[in-house]
């Protein structure tokens, strides 16, 4: 039978003796011993009585077990469903009785607390730890599982958004979305069977997990799979390594450590940057340090990858590149002259959020393109920068003020690490603009020199009111920067005060 998505990443590599994933004990995985780990688990699914569609959840540590259930939910024709480690109990139930998830996959440190909400949807609980044993492995099948017959317009898997606006919403992605954006990024980036990719991101994120390794195993490459990113783990793997994908944090914390130089990454070709801004600080010390320009890229869990800076032409620092081959971008201009929302359509876009229709309906245009929220533009060149969020969008006065205009004049002073502009209440203009900055280890930010700055560049009506300095910012497990939480923390501890 003809599975998709499981027919192009997996089946062509299940007898091979090749090694796949360089663990960070120091063993090796072939495909074969993988497809192996693969069958066990869809054999499992298949005791428990998955049918193709069902939804199977899992929130499990990372480990080559993990991916393997992936692959085992594709094979049984199975939605899958990776949920992040460090959501609540209270969040699981939501996600698994939101979908009417049949099994759940969890640590068994915590199968007790999860059982409850795990029997409301009458489903499964098995366990899977971070060494891949588990409860899982005591299902005993009749026999052996076959491979469901799969589209490209089946289901494979359903992401979560934060719900920063509101309830989570569950983004549906099909086999060919997924298929789709991998084979059009294995083409982009070159990547080919003799890369290494060094992986050190979760895989319960399309980042780490669709992107990753789905492109790695597309373009039949090795992966150094490391359980989280440890800077001094990743630099001892980089001369084994050709490419890595990671957020803005990974790439500070390597300049942050002595240990990593020109030489540590004289065997790698490609650094790549994704699901939160790099600071265009970040992109130049990098560079100074390696003679690596940082790619930068963007994507949304509800599209993948949409826009990609080239691999063997120009990296524009703070933009994230051009539209993928395959994805029609459009900025929708509220005004003339101004930053748009960005809208796209292609073979990448998702069918819509689990159960929720009108939700859907809200997301795409009349035309059929989905509106992303974010705000961008594009340049002479069809480079697009991404200005900000549409919910970040601060309105003073009647005046629309793009925060990324004002953190991005901010970030390039010596002595702030990182900013991030809010709106607050004001009785007066509706929204006053509130800057929030994390000072260096080095230096101390004085407001008044930082707003006399700020007047050089930008329109009075943009200029922050207030300049509060904070220790951190507070980021999601992506490293985006959450800024309701921030607003929130700003308001509560009332450091409203002008300085």
């Amino acid at each position: 039978m003809a599975n998709h998505l499981y027919d192009a990443v997996f089946e062509p590599h299940a007898a091979s003796r090749t090694a796949f994933l360089h663990l960070s004990d120091g063993t090796t995985l072939s495909h074969q011993d993988f497809a192996g780990t693969t069958a066990r688990l869809a054999a499992t699914l298949a005791a428990m009585g998955v049918a193709p569609g069902d939804r199977v959840a899992a929130q499990v540590e990372k480990s080559p077990t993990a991916l393997a259930l992936y692959a085992a939910c594709l094979h049984a024709g199975a939605v899958f469903l990776p949920l992040n480690t460090s959501y609540t109990d209270q969040e699981v139930a939501f996600f698994i009785q939101d979908c009417a998830a049949s099994v759940l996959f969890c640590d068994p440190a915590r199968a007790a607390q999860l059982e409850t909400g795990v029997a409301e949807t009458s489903g499964c609980l098995v366990t899977m730890a971070a060494d891949g044993t588990g409860s899982w492995q005591t299902r005993h099948p009749s026999a052996p599982p076959v491979k469901a017959e799969r589209k490209g317009d089946d289901l494979a898997a359903i992401l979560y958004t934060s719900g920063t606006t509101g309830r989570p919403k569950g983004a549906m992605l099909s086999h060919d979305n997924l298929l789709s954006n991998a084979a059009a990024l294995v083409d982009l980036w070159g990547m080919t069977a003799a890369d290494t990719l060094l992986h050190a991101l979760p895989v319960y994120h399309s980042h780490g997990l669709f992107v990753a390794c789905n492109v790695s195993l597309l373009a039949g490459a090795r992966m150094v799979y490391l359980p989280k990113f440890d800077p001094d783990q990743v630099i001892a793997a980089m001369p084994d390594c050709t490419v890595m994908m990671g957020v803005p944090t990974f790439y500070t914390r390597l300049l942050a450590s002595s240990a990593f130089t020109s030489q540590a990454s004289q065997n790698m070709r490609l650094f790549i940057s994704g699901s939160a801004p790099l600071l265009a600080h970040t992109h130049q010390a990098f560079e100074d340090r390696t003679g690596h320009r940082i790619l930068e890229r963007y994507g949304l869990t509800e599209t993948s990858m949409n826009t990609s800076n080239p691999l063997n032409a120009l990296r524009k620092p703070g933009t994230v590149g051009l539209p993928l081959p395959d994805v029609d971008l459009r900025i929708d201009h509220a005004e003339p002259g101004a930053a748009g929302e960005i809208q796209v359509k292609g073979p990448n876009v998702f069918k819509g959020y689990w159960g929720l229709m009108e939700k859907t309906a809200d997301a795409f245009t009349t035309d059929g393109y989905f509106r992303t929220g974010d705000l961008g533009e594009i340049d002479a060149d069809g480079y697009v920068t991404i200005v900000g969020r549409s919910k970040d969008l601060i309105i003073s006065g009647g005046l629309n003020i793009y925060p990324k205009e004002i953190e991005t004049i901010i970030d390039a002073q010596r002595e702030v690490e990182e900013s991030a502009v809010i709106g607050l209440p004001d009785p007066d203009f509706g929204e006053r603009v509130v800057a929030v900055v994390v000072e260096t280890a080095k230096d101390a930010v004085d407001p008044i020199a930082l707003k006399n700055i700020l007047a050089r560049s930008l329109a009075k009506y943009k200029l922050p009111k207030e300049i509060i300095t904070i220790d951190t910012l507070p980021r999601n497990a992506m490293g985006k920067v959450m800024k309701k939480d921030l607003r929130d923390l700003i308001s509560r501890k009332h450091l409203g005060m002008e300085h």
